[in-house]
């Protein structure tokens, strides 16, 4: 199976085409802003590099957040419009699992994402996820990593961890695109095409009248 991941959910612009275990090719570019500009070249080169022409993708991988709302819309729409075009399922994965199991699944592994704006948590045990992504107060991110790490050791990776927890935090900018293909190579054939992961409202709402 050969499968194009992607990820734009975070600080970055990434792409991947896996075949198994096989990395075909890979490009990830840390970038705060542009990946709507960058999405589309990037995957094109990427699919170059591993001499794979666009016909023989039988899968392709997204990120569907949280993360910033421009960016993970950049990346689901890219992969649900050449889903559609190509006739192949499109497949989503949360931006905070990848973060927790692409460096493994053994003991409580724990994705986060802290910004300014926004804290985000999800966690592991063994791979069974025991708290669903979740947006945290920044009050209560101590607290409720905590409660998953339940007194003991773990793995809490992604962008600002170690300023969650400096024992047990990996600093990561964003996902593995190849962790992100060969999860999504192994799930069951979707229904429909996924759908973005908001756990925040949007900075800014529409007027109401009154």
């Amino acid at each position: 199976m050969i499968v194009l991941a992607i990820d734009t959910c975070l600080n970055a612009c990434s792409a991947a085409v896996v075949a198994g275990e096989q990395v075909l090719a890979r490009r990830s570019e840390v970038m705060t802003r542009g990946q709507s500009e960058r999405l589309a070249p990037l995957v094109q080169e990427t699919m170059a590099e591993a001499g794979v022409a666009f016909a023989a993708l039988d899968r392709i991988g997204v990120t569907v957040g949280p993360g910033s709302f421009t960016g993970l819309r950049v990346g689901l729409a890219f992969a649900r419009s050449l889903a559609l075009a190509l006739d192949r399922p499109c497949l989503g994965v949360s931006t905070l699992k990848a973060l927790a199991l692409e460096a493994g699944e053994a003991g409580v592994r724990v994705g986060v994402i802290v910004t300014p704006g926004a804290r985000y948590l999800a966690g592991y045990r063994d791979g069974v996820e025991v708290l669903a992504p979740t947006a945290v107060e920044r009050e209560a991110l101590g607290d409720a990593l905590a409660g998953v790490l339940a007194g003991g050791a773990g793995v809490v990776r992604g962008p600002g961890a170690r300023g969650v927890t400096a024992a047990f935090g990996e600093d990561v900018v964003s996902p593995d695109p190849v962790w992100i293909a060969r999860h999504v190579a192994g799930l069951a054939h979707p229904d429909g095409m996924p759908a973005p992961l908001y756990l925040r409202a949007a900075g800014a709402t529409p007027p109401v009248d009154r």
